[in-house]
């Protein structure tokens, strides 16, 4: 359980990192933003949503009620953020290192992610039935 409080508390911190202060953000993975306004509200905007993610899976921890909507949150998220990456690569090349190295963490927790909603899967069914 302490490993997943380690990752749900990392998603906050990396969402409210993006939302608060994008350009030292990105600047950790050597990409240089620019003022555009526009841009940093585009990066702003999911930061913002990362952090609500990972403020619902932490509720999952700590709240029994709210455990199948966590894991379904985690699932959504380090499924969304592979697939995002992977599509990146393959229409715009090679990211830097950080990127590459994120990715390998993303589908390795998506991976663990998709183990935990497998297990779970007939128990969270039957409440989302009921929603």
């Amino acid at each position: 359980m302490i490993w997943q409080l380690d990752f749900w508390l990392m998603l906050i911190l990396i969402g409210a990192a993006i939302t608060a202060i994008p350009h030292a953000f990105y600047a950790s993975y050597g990409i240089a933003l620019g003022p555009d306004p526009s841009l940093l509200s585009e990066l702003r905007a999911p930061g913002a949503g990362l952090a609500a993610f990972g403020a619902v899976m932490l509720a999952g921890l700590v709240r029994q009620c709210l455990r199948d909507v966590a894991l379904a949150a985690a699932l959504l998220v380090f499924l969304a953020f592979p697939a995002g990456r992977i599509v990146g690569l393959v229409l715009d090349g090679m990211p830097s290192a950080g990127i590459v190295a994120a990715l390998v963490f993303e589908l390795a927790v998506a991976a663990l992610c998709l183990f935990a909603f497998r297990a779970g899967r007939e128990r969270a069914a039957m409440r989302v039935a009921l929603c």
